[in-house]
């Protein structure tokens, strides 16, 4: 009969045997490659709000020296938002299947006794546990974001620009730490060198696929998620693969309403008697020139074309549209300046983020840069921003301001 009083040995949670230095070292190196420009191409999300302008653009303003970096945003190439945002968001999603992948291989170092064994491994087990922390929140809030599923607390700008820093100072040390070591692991494998270490396990179970195997399935997984998000900012027929993407699939509406939106007008809490023939266009000067304008006078003065996308902070783009109006440099002047001037703009919309938003004089002067009535050859509807929206070349889409009520130019710092 078995002694129940007799103690048993409790199986080892970590053997399998995919686990190991060298299989650890290659997800390190993708990630290595790849967060470094996703840190890179968020800073430059960030800058291009222009948040030194004006406070309504900064969303974190308490940022201090974390905005050292900080420059006026370009309007060339009229593509460059699409571009970066568009990396952006697309590497972050292609990177979760390596990601949760890495974690999954060094979760046994999480777990070691003693915790800490020198100062040394402190600073090793402390920027892993920032990392790991940090890695999660980004992408978390991140992918929350691009789907456009605000769950957290909280703004998502000034949590994802903190939590970005944090990430960012935890992987640099841990790369400092690491790297030297994931080159010599993967040296050392070429060379025939029996592989050792922490996170090779002592009684390995039998495999059931090897390493290759396993790095092929996390790289087919990212393919997947490369084929079936990046349509949404690259456009064009690809815009049908990003079945994954708030934004992806066939574009909505017809004629020339056929293109994304986020934000409606009944979710701004716009309504069409708001911009019907009550509606008038306030244009003030630095010297307090004021003019109300109509529509009807807007379509009077000067029209212009430029053929411009929208690119958003979530990652997805429309393709060019034309669009036209009146330039805001001309509108510049009609307020009595040289039409080389920082402009501010307000909406009809009732709530939410940006609803006022500021632009740089390089942006106002830029002959591209409309006060647009028009969108491919048609009359703006009410959802994209009738009767009159903001379009600016290379700006994030929520400064190009829709249902415009008034715009003030004049320096703003």
């Amino acid at each position: 009969m078995r002694d129940l009083h007799l103690p048993r040995t409790l199986p080892d949670p970590w053997r399998s045997p995919l686990r190991g230095p060298r299989f650890t070292a290659v997800l390190g190196l993708v990630l290595l490659a790849g967060m470094p420009l996703l840190f890179v191409t968020g800073l430059l999300s960030y800058a291009a709000y222009n948040p030194n302008l004006a406070e309504v653009n900064d969303k974190t303003p308490d940022k201090g020296l974390l905005g050292f970096y900080l420059f006026s945003w370009p309007t060339d190439p009229h593509w460059l938002y699409r571009l970066t945002q568009g990396l952006h968001v697309t590497v972050g999603v292609v990177l979760v299947p390596v990601l949760l992948a890495k974690l999954w291989s060094v979760v046994p170092k999480l777990f070691t006794l003693p915790p800490v064994r020198s100062l040394g491994h402190a600073l090793e087990r402390l920027s892993l546990l920032l990392l790991v922390g940090g890695a999660l929140f980004e992408f978390v809030t991140g992918i929350l974001n691009v789907q456009l599923d605000y769950l957290f607390p909280g703004s998502f700008y000034p949590l994802h620009f903190y939590g970005a820093w944090v990430f960012i100072s935890a992987f640099a040390v841990h790369a400092v730490l690491r790297v030297p070591q994931a080159l010599r692991v993967l040296r050392e494998r070429k060379a025939g060198v029996a592989e050792t270490g922490d996170l090779v396990p002592a009684q390995p179970a039998e495999p059931t696929v090897s390493r290759r195997g396993a790095l092929a399935m996390v790289g087919a997984g990212s393919l997947l998620l490369l084929v079936t998000t990046a349509g949404q900012s690259i456009g064009g027929v690809w815009r049908r693969t990003a079945l994954l993407a708030p934004h992806g699939g066939e574009d909505p509406g017809t004629g020339s309403d056929r293109f994304q939106i986020n934000k409606t007008a009944a979710v701004a809490g716009v309504r069409a008697a708001d911009t019907g023939a009550p509606w008038r266009l306030v244009v003030t000067g630095p010297s307090g020139t004021v003019h109300r304008l109509t529509r009807a006078d807007l379509l009077r003065l000067p029209q212009h074309t430029a053929s411009l996308p929208i690119a958003c902070v979530e990652g997805w783009s429309t393709d060019d549209r034309r669009w036209s109006g009146v330039r805001l440099r001309d509108l510049a002047v009609l307020a009595g300046t040289d039409g080389d001037t920082d402009v501010f703009v307000e909406s009809l919309q009732q709530h939410g983020a940006f609803r006022k938003a500021a632009l740089r004089h390089n942006q106002v002067h830029d002959p591209r840069s409309l006060l647009a009535l028009r969108v491919d050859g048609a009359d703006l509807t009410l959802d994209h921003g009738y009767p009159a929206r903001v379009i600016v070349p290379a700006a994030p889409g929520v400064l190009n301001t829709k249902w415009v009520a008034r715009l003030t130019f004049g320096e703003l710092r």
